[in-house]
């Protein structure tokens, strides 16, 4: 059979199916769900065990219901196509300033001491978790991440409640709770330009550097749960240069915000990631020669192909994703920013995307987590420090997202 580039091939609307779950979150419903360990073999990130998954939204009204003028509304995404066909949903306002006013008149707080009070002990219950993990493993070998992803929730239908028979003003928690969620973070060009130009000098954060950079995402026979990462450059001769191996990052604890006043949402992640500090001899040559064998190619999705039948090595590697990114990092003491250009490809989906997308690494609490005798009132200061941060100049840039 002939080979056929993927970015010729027939999307099958088979999308990797993503661990998601929905634990409603407000004042009056506190439950907790964990959950056990899921593998997503398209190298996406997984849960762990005793993983916790939670969401609440921001601006309900005085009586804990969403107003009346919020409602869910079907967005086309190529990336996000069900079995049914039905399209994902977002929560959407009607656009009237005096709606506007009333829901920020609905914040009895500020908004991020809401959210930094109601994350703040899964954060410290979810990194006690990670750091007997670590103890175990060896710090070298396990490594923090606290970060803050911006972008929209989608809700997504499920066999019991499709999304076309939601009427719009039966928007609730009871609804919410039934469906399927994900976090869509392609961002407008326009946005991205206004975080580098306008925000980044606010903020406090200096250049660090521009990469380009190609992840070829393996399975690997005997680690059937992780997925091996493998950063590459480009050499002068148009090969690919591998220079960083590991583990798949693992989420620990995953918050999704429903911010009703703002166009973004935000989404809380503690993950931990494994890295390989010493591969075999025999381990490093099969990955090499496999990301040797790649071709470049700008017309395929995640710009890299590989000839028909040079897609694994021997019995054990074998190519399950490739990612294209050029990123730009900011950093401070307490975060690094991150304004990412990415092409994405998912070999056992067929299934690619290309996006723009920010996120923030929480750098200083992640450093604070791991102190002997950290208060949890510091690592809550600094969280509440933090939100307000991305509240006030991440989450508040409406009119570029026309």
């Amino acid at each position: 059979m002939a080979y056929i580039p993927p970015h010729k091939r027939q999307d099958k609307g088979r999308p990797s199916p993503t661990p998601e779950f929905f634990v409603p979150f407000s004042n009056r419903n506190r439950s907790l769900r964990q959950q056990v360990s899921k593998i997503d073999k398209s190298g996406k990130i997984i849960y762990a065990d005793r993983a916790i998954s939670r969401w609440f939204p921001v601006g309900l009204s005085e009586n804990g219901q969403f107003p009346s003028y919020i409602h869910l509304e079907p967005v086309s995404l190529e990336s996000f196509v069900s079995k049914s066909g039905e399209k994902p949903h977002t929560l959407v306002k009607n656009i009237v300033t005096e709606e506007d006013n009333e829901l920020k008149e609905n914040y009895v707080r500020s908004p991020w001491v809401i959210i930094a009070e109601n994350v703040q002990q899964d954060l410290l219950s979810s990194f006690e978790v990670l750091k007997n993990e670590m103890n175990s493993e060896g710090l070298e070998k396990v490594k923090p991440i606290l970060v803050a992803r911006l972008g929209k929730i989608l809700f997504h239908g499920t066999p019991s409640l499709m999304l076309g028979s939601v009427e719009k003003n039966q928007v609730d928690e009871t609804i919410l709770r039934q469906l399927k969620r994900t976090i869509h973070t392609n961002i407008p060009s326009t946005y991205m330009e206004n975080i580098t130009n306008e925000v980044v000098p606010k903020v406090g954060v200096d250049f660090e550097e521009e990469k380009e950079i190609y992840h070829v995402k393996l399975s690997d026979n005997r680690r059937p749960n992780s997925t091996v990462s493998c950063k590459c450059y480009v050499k002068a001769d148009k090969k690919l240069l591998l220079y960083k191996v590991e583990l798949n990052q693992v989420r620990q604890l995953v918050v999704d915000v429903l911010c009703l006043d703002k166009n973004i949402d935000l989404r809380l992640m503690l993950c931990s990631k494994r890295i390989i500090t010493a591969p075999t001899d025999d381990e490093l040559k099969s990955i090499s020669d496999l990301i040797s064998s790649a071709v470049l190619d700008s017309d395929v999705k995640g710009g890299l192909r590989w000839l028909l039948g040079n897609k694994s090595s021997g019995n054990r590697y074998s190519v399950i994703g490739v990612w294209h990114t050029i990123t730009k990092a900011y950093k401070s003491p307490s975060l690094r920013l991150i304004v990412r250009h990415a092409d994405r490809f998912d070999f056992k989906s067929e299934t690619g995307e290309v996006s723009r997308e920010i996120f923030l690494k929480l750098k200083g609490i992640s450093s604070e987590l791991q102190e002997k005798g950290a208060e949890s009132e510091s690592v809550c200061m600094m969280l509440k420090d933090s939100l307000r941060l991305i509240w006030d100049h991440f989450l508040s840039c409406d009119r570029f997202l026309t």
